[in-house]
């Protein structure tokens, strides 16, 4: 089934229903047979397991203190494939950057793509990955096992409203803070934040028509754009740690000061999206989506109305 709360199940079924399902799919991804390559392998499990703590953070308060044990196991797991990840996610971002200028000059910074794969060959081998992948498959399956026990009482929207009011409110609490402080770390805290709205918004996106899909993909656009911002920002500081590898001052200068424009580009959208996207006050969209909630489940959906798109 699709990544969404139906009309004709519970919360706390839908909830358990949507966690083993994203589970098993990245458990599915890792395992040894898998028909993917690795690389794309790592990244499908990793976008399942964000979602999945994106649904932990929605019903932290009923999970009670098996949510920080059960969030730390599904974190432990996502780092273990992130070294892996991040290495070829380096290289797609320099290769994205050279398609962003193009020109003679960024052509010809061939030294900087080669110390990059140098970078990504030297993560491990493929044996060593291999029994990596297997052990997080493995640790995904046993927390699988332990949804069924999750302690999920509360039904209907009290179940989700505490968590969708804070995640909405740690939102504009990251976007003021990357606002009047634009550091790296800012502005990745307010992608995270981003991330699991917009998980909770996919999640929920049966309550609208089809007008819904502008508020969706504004949040989808902002993720995108910050991800991007992130990407760039790992790259300067690798770049930076050991510019003698990378090659020539001259080339290091160049790719420092195209990553310069390119984030603030990137930085500058984010935040004018974001200021649209984070407008209501918390209380406010919380009481909307409440009211979208209600219709949602006792109206056709057809005469629900959509939250204001950003």
């Amino acid at each position: 089934m699709a990544y969404r709360l139906e009309r004709d199940e519970s919360v706390i079924a839908g909830v358990k229903r949507v966690v083993r399902e994203e589970i098993e799919s990245a458990g599915t991804q890792l395992s040894s047979d898998r028909k993917t390559n690795r690389d794309e392998a790592i990244h499908e499990a990793r976008k399942s397991i964000k979602k999945v703590r994106a649904l932990v953070r929605l019903v932290s308060a009923e999970l009670g203190g098996e949510y920080p044990r059960e969030n730390a196991r599904l974190r432990d797991i996502a780092r273990r494939l992130s070294e892996f990840r991040d290495a070829f996610a380096i290289i797609a971002t320099f290769d994205d950057l050279k398609k962003k200028f193009k020109d003679e000059t960024v052509r010809k910074l061939r030294s900087v793509r080669a110390a990059l794969v140098r970078k990504r060959n030297a993560a491990g081998r493929e044996e060593d990955v291999g029994i990596v992948l297997d052990r997080a498959a493995a640790a995904l399956r046993k927390a699988s096992r332990r949804v069924k026990a999750w302690p999920l009482a509360t039904d209907g929207y009290p179940a989700i409203g505490p968590g969708l009011e804070a995640t909405y409110r740690a939102g504009r609490t990251a976007l003021a803070s990357a606002r009047n402080d634009p550091q790296p770390d800012n502005f990745h805290e307010l992608r995270k934040r981003v991330k699991d709205h917009w998980y909770h918004i996919r999640l929920l996106e049966s309550l609208w028509t089809d007008v819904m899909s502008a508020y969706e993909k504004s949040l989808k656009d902002l993720e995108t754009r910050l991800g991007n911002d992130h990407n760039l920002a790992v790259l300067r500081e690798r770049i930076v740690a050991e510019p003698a590898f990378y090659g020539k001052q001259a080339d290091i200068d160049l790719i420092l000061d195209l990553i310069d424009a390119y984030q603030k580009e990137l930085r500058d959208g984010s935040l004018s999206l974001a200021e649209r996207i984070y407008e209501e006050k918390p209380k406010e969209f919380t009481r909307r989506m409440h009211h979208l909630w209600d219709t949602w489940r006792h109206e056709p959906k057809d005469l629900v109305e959509p939250p204001t798109a950003a």
